[in-house]
């Protein structure tokens, strides 16, 4: 894994929401606001992997496409480059496009069964006018293929001929063909066998070390996320909760969502293995948060009077650790004990 600096960050994301309207149509319920990304904060260094984590309709891939303008920004700013992006039209995007790129969770869906590889890769080159001609355009499909570990005879077969994880390294190719230098990459292995996850996984870092790549790496296995990431992001109904370097998680994470996340990772040596947090109810709805800190309902450590009615913000802990949680200071750090044998 590449080291990431510490010089202006390639990516600075302050304060960005994302907030929908639903119902409110002829018949049917009055319109309500879905609050998908309640004002989230961070910041990526070139060559950096953030892993962001959470829980099913947390908000992780909105707030993915959300930075790529795929989906359009409530509030917040978004800077790439050291340029303010947030509201730049659709023909100022453009060239950015090139540097920001996204690979999809349904490596089925993503691919236009209708194209072949070449064409499917072949036509952002063209859009940007990053080859001149046929022949060019075939050269360098050819070596994406091959970088992503796929003969070049893929190239005239089209997207049903493959397996799951080999359409999942032709969108791989496809996010590369533009030499970009930041990718999404929203929950790229959780539609794969878990064999193929480990070596979509390998490929990713393997590009970063070679490309330079940056990643904000969206997944809901804390697992996977430990493997890619130099930082991690835990995220709950639309806010990030905890944010700490990937060596210190298992030491030093506080949140007591952070921690029955882990806990329910499974360990095969019983001497790492930690008791099982069970979390009471479900994640509310983001179209009704509850009040203060959106975790209260389920902490097994929230304080009436306090949790339930103030919004914590998310602060330094410590060295690079960052947390939003009133009671942190009370938690142990690394959280439960050891379970027994």
């Amino acid at each position: 894994m590449s080291s990431a600096t510490a010089t202006t960050p390639l990516l600075a994301i302050d304060d960005l929401a994302v907030h929908f309207s639903s119902g409110g149509g002829f018949l049917s319920a009055p319109k309500q606001t879905v609050y998908a990304v309640d004002g989230v904060s961070f910041s990526l260094a070139a060559g950096e992997t953030l892993g962001l984590v959470g829980e099913s309709g947390c908000g992780k891939s909105t707030l993915g496409r959300a930075i790529l303008r795929l989906i359009e920004p409530t509030r917040g700013a978004i800077r790439f480059e050291g340029q303010d992006i947030t509201r730049f039209s659709q023909s100022e995007l453009r060239p950015l496009r090139r540097r920001m790129q996204i690979v999809f969770q349904d490596p089925y869906g993503s691919l236009n069964p209708r194209m072949t590889v070449r064409a499917a890769i072949g036509e952002a080159m063209r859009v940007h006018g990053l080859v001149k001609g046929p022949t060019q355009e075939q050269e360098r499909v050819a070596a994406l293929l091959a970088r992503v570990g796929l003969r070049e005879d893929a190239m005239s077969r089209y997207p049903h001929e493959f397996s799951g994880g080999q359409r999942q390294r032709i969108g791989i190719a496809r996010a590369l063909a533009v030499e970009p230098r930041f990718i999404v990459a929203d929950e790229p292995v959780s539609a794969l066998d878990v064999s193929i996850q480990a070596q979509i996984v390998n490929l990713l870092l393997d590009l970063q070390d070679e490309l330079g790549l940056s990643y904000l790496f969206v997944a809901h296995d804390l697992k996977v996320v430990e493997l890619m990431s130099h930082r991690i992001a835990v995220m709950y109904l639309g806010r990030i909760v905890e944010l700490l370097p990937r060596q210190d998680l298992a030491a030093r994470a506080r949140h007591p969502y952070t921690l029955a996340l882990q806990s329910a990772v499974p360990e095969v040596d019983p001497k790492k293995r930690k008791k099982r947090i069970l979390l009471a109810g479900d994640v509310p709805s983001p179209i009704a948060p509850p009040p203060g800190c959106a975790f209260h309902p389920r902490c097994p450590i929230a304080e009436k009077g306090l949790c339930d009615r103030e919004r914590p913000v998310l602060r330094e802990l410590g060295p690079r650790h960052q947390i939003a949680c009133h009671l942190a200071e009370k938690v142990a750090p690394g959280g439960a004990e050891h379970a027994s044998d």
